[in-house]
């Protein structure tokens, strides 16, 4: 007689300690000595024997199996596949560090400010008073001597002629001058409007007349800042807990490499690509296996980015070079070449594709090893090609809805230069032929290339070595036989 099972606590436990009583015949089943599985020692069952025939070493491993189910997919273990994943990770990991200690810009080079667009001092202020006040009594009304009354420009104009500005007083609250006020005159027609007890950002110029030396070139969003991250944060806390919160950390990570690698490092002088290739590579080790772990899992997706990123660097620098893109079509741009003429403006451009592609190449090499790691622990009988052809069906959707993602996410950041070329009715040829959009399209294209290609590379790079684990090894060994409920299993 068979002692009563108690309800199990994780599904591990109930391996090799419940089922034998109540065991499905079938072709599974399999007497061994003329003794049912039914009638089988009752002591066979405490220590995970097979029944009197006795395999001890298959029950044993049926227990490890049905531990992974219960605490994810394992990933192989063998040291043959260990040896060969530290073979290829180790040297790009140790020349990652190599090339970051020797890139290592020590900090940003100082210049002196030239109060142009983003480089001004500036200061924090707060608005203590708003007057509303005629535009003619502060000098605000001019009409351009050309402009109709059709025109923006001339509607504007009678605004400012017949309309109410407002004179607010503004006292600075940082800096040497604290406590120093000043007054900003807004227009009717500007697009931001102060309010009192308004908090603003303030511009200092120090060569301007002192009147002048103080104005208004923004407003203080610190607060809904912060608490826009702050509720991310704990989103992303309170729904992946734990690896959320790794996600959090390797988020902090990734921009520290950012701000004190990367962006430094392309301002001391340094090859822009290189450093890119560098910071991204030192972001994607630290950012996956962070978040997912040290596993073969996780060193697969790593390889599959690796490769991908590589195909998007070449690919990149082939059409940025044919298609003349100089990577300076705007005033930030102009003002960065200005300031460090140094600095290869077109290599800056491919930079910023290879770091722009990096995220999404994670989630797609991620998400592909998974599958194929989840394939297999369902079926571990698949061999490679059958794992990879089921696990390419999966990554065909998400190549459908990874690419679209990228489309529209480069169109919207680009949707008030579409609206102007929309107004204009220009051409779409004309549209794509200008360096302002064609760096958009080679810049979109290229990553989605990448991602494109990331797919099969992942995959085929999964299946194979989820198949080539080795049979003896705890993950490789294919299970004793299905899971029934909860621990139940049949006996092969």
């Amino acid at each position: 007689m068979t002692p009563s099972p108690q309800p199990p606590t994780e599904p591990t436990e109930t391996v090799g300690h419940i089922g034998h009583p109540h065991a499905v015949p079938g072709p599974s089943a399999r007497p061994s000595d003329g003794h049912s599985d039914g009638h089988s020692d009752p002591h066979s069952g405490g220590h995970g024997g097979g029944g009197s025939g006795g395999r001890p070493s298959d029950r044993s491993h049926d227990h490890g199996h049905g531990h992974s189910h219960g605490h994810g997919p394992a990933a192989p273990v063998s040291k043959h596949l260990r040896k060969v994943i530290a073979a290829v990770l180790i040297p790009f990991a140790a020349a990652v560090f190599v090339g970051m200690v020797v890139l290592w810009p020590g900090g940003a080079p100082g210049h002196e400010r030239t109060g142009v667009g983003f480089d001004r001092q500036t200061q924090q202020g707060v608005v203590t008073a708003v007057e509303q006040v005629d535009c003619k009594t502060v000098n605000a009304a001019q009409v351009p001597t050309t402009a109709a009354p059709s025109t923006p420009e001339g509607r504007q104009a009678q605004a400012e002629q017949t309309g109410e500005c407002k004179k607010a007083t503004v006292e600075v609250s940082t800096g040497p001058d604290k406590g120093r006020t000043f007054v900003e005159v807004v227009q009717p027609g500007a697009p931001r409007q102060l309010e009192d007890g308004q908090e603003v950002v303030v511009a200092y110029a120090p060569d301007a007349p002192r009147d002048l030396q103080y104005s208004v070139i923004d407003v203080n969003r610190k607060l809904p800042m912060a608490l826009l991250a702050g509720i991310f944060a704990a989103a992303v806390v309170l729904v992946g807990r734990m690896r959320g919160l790794f996600a959090l950390v390797a988020l902090v990570v990734s921009f520290g490499v950012l701000t004190l690698f990367i962006l430094p490092a392309i301002l001391q002088g340094s090859n822009p690509l290189v450093v890119a290739v560098v910071g991204a590579s030192a972001i994607m080790l630290i950012a996956l296996y962070m978040c997912h772990g040290l596993t073969a899992r996780t060193s697969v997706a790593v390889l599959g980015t690796l490769v991908s990123l590589l195909l998007i660097g070449l690919l990149g620098s082939g059409f940025i070079d044919w298609a003349f893109l100089s990577g300076n079509t705007d005033d930030n741009t102009g003002l960065i070449h200005g300031l460090y003429p140094d600095i290869d403006m077109s290599g800056l451009l491919l930079a910023g594709v290879i770091i722009g592609s990096l995220g999404v190449l994670d989630d797609v090499t991620v998400t592909q090893t998974s599958a194929v790691w989840e394939l297999h622990h369902a079926d571990p009988s698949m061999g490679p090609r059958a794992l990879y052809r089921a696990a390419i069906r999966i990554g065909r959707d998400h190549i459908a809805s990874v690419v679209n993602t990228l489309v529209l996410a480069y169109a919207g950041a680009a949707l008030p230069l579409l609206l102007l070329f929309s107004i204009a009715n220009s051409s779409m040829g004309s549209v794509a032929n200008s360096e302002l959009v064609a760096e958009e399209i080679v810049r979109t294209l290229v990553g989605s290339i990448g991602l494109v290609a990331s797919v099969p590379v992942t995959t085929a790079l999964a299946a194979l070595v989820v198949s080539a684990d080795r049979p003896g090894s705890p993950a490789g060994a294919p299970a004793a036989g299905p899971v029934r409920g909860r621990g139940r299993r049949r006996k092969r």
